[in-house]
């Protein structure tokens, strides 16, 4: 299992774990972490799912590539304002590079 971070916006973190190979989005939702919501399940089309990856992870294409076309143009979309380090989490697929992976999730996701 690979231990995952989550930073509220009040900043309550919380962890959680995933399985590699499945979304980090579906992590959060079979843990019950509150900030995200995930309309679509994953499907790429709401953007209710935008996290912010914290360092080191944010810089490290090795252990989480950068997000594709369509995921920076779904990314256009997300309520909160967008950062340098804005993903979906519906598209980062996890890991054993990815343990200890930590994200800050917006204030909203509406």
């Amino acid at each position: 299992m690979i231990t995952l971070h989550f930073i509220a916006a009040d900043g309550r973190t919380t962890e959680a774990k995933g399985k590699p190979g499945k979304s980090l989005m579906e992590a959060a939702v079979a843990a019950g972490i509150d900030g995200i919501a995930a309309d679509c399940g994953g499907l790429l089309t709401c953007a209710t799912c935008h996290v912010h990856v914290q360092e080191p992870f944010a810089s490290d294409t090795a252990s989480l590539p950068p997000p594709d076309g369509e995921e920076l143009g779904m990314l256009e979309f997300t309520a909160a304002p967008r950062s340098a380090t804005s993903r979906l989490s519906c598209q980062i697929k996890l890991t054993p590079a990815l343990d200890g992976l930590t994200v800050q999730l917006p204030a909203t996701q509406y």
